[in-house]
């Protein structure tokens, strides 16, 4: 898994290819009838916003890791790892990439219930206007993807926090950190 992580970040071509393959094909399931290559078309339009987010986003991250792909794509492994740099330089790229990650999803638990806003309501409005087919497709898209966003978001989170604490020098276990909190407070443990 380790190497597809790795293609695909050197590669983000192909995950805008696949993201588009993968939406056209869902749509085609939904709405059986219509040309493959009308609806590959119609989902790479509506994927331009996206996808010059994606971009800008990279872009910032690159240089926040030093300006190369492949130091974004170490550090991204290092960081899914939980490996913490030992080289200083590398120390440095790690901590102002966990710190724009950490900036950027500040406000995750608002994005999320909008996101599950949107999508149930169109889950409903879909349910009102189409057929059974449609219905259960948008329901179970709703259903998969909160729980992949929630799931993945706080993992995603807890590992930026894990580096973020090991960079800053407050890796500790568990025990002995509750025994530094209560210390630092004047308690005893």
């Amino acid at each position: 898994m380790e190497r597809v992580n790795a293609f695909l970040g050197k590669h983000l071509w192909l995950q805008f290819v696949l993201s588009i393959l993968c939406a056209g094909t869902l749509v085609m399931l939904l709405y059986p009838g219509r040309s493959a290559l009308s609806v590959l078309l119609r989902t790479a339009f509506v994927s331009i916003g996206g996808i010059v987010v994606v971009l800008v986003v990279r872009r910032r991250e690159r240089r926040a890791a030093g300006g190369g792909t492949d130091s974004l794509v170490s550090l991204d492994a290092k960081l899914r790892k939980g490996e913490v740099p030992v080289d200083p330089a590398e120390r440095e790229a790690m901590r102002a990439l966990v710190a724009q990650r950490l900036h950027r999803t500040r406000h995750r638990v608002a994005a999320l219930v909008f996101l599950a806003v949107l999508f149930c309501t169109v889950t409903t409005l879909v349910a009102l206007t189409s057929g059974p087919r449609q219905t259960i497709g948008f329901a179970l898209l709703t259903v998969v993807f909160l729980a992949w966003s929630v799931g993945n978001g706080n993992l995603q989170h807890r590992r930026l926090r894990a580096m973020q604490a090991s960079l800053d020098g407050e890796d500790v276990p568990a025990h002995a950190h509750a025994h530094h909190t209560a210390h630092r407070r004047g308690g005893d443990a």
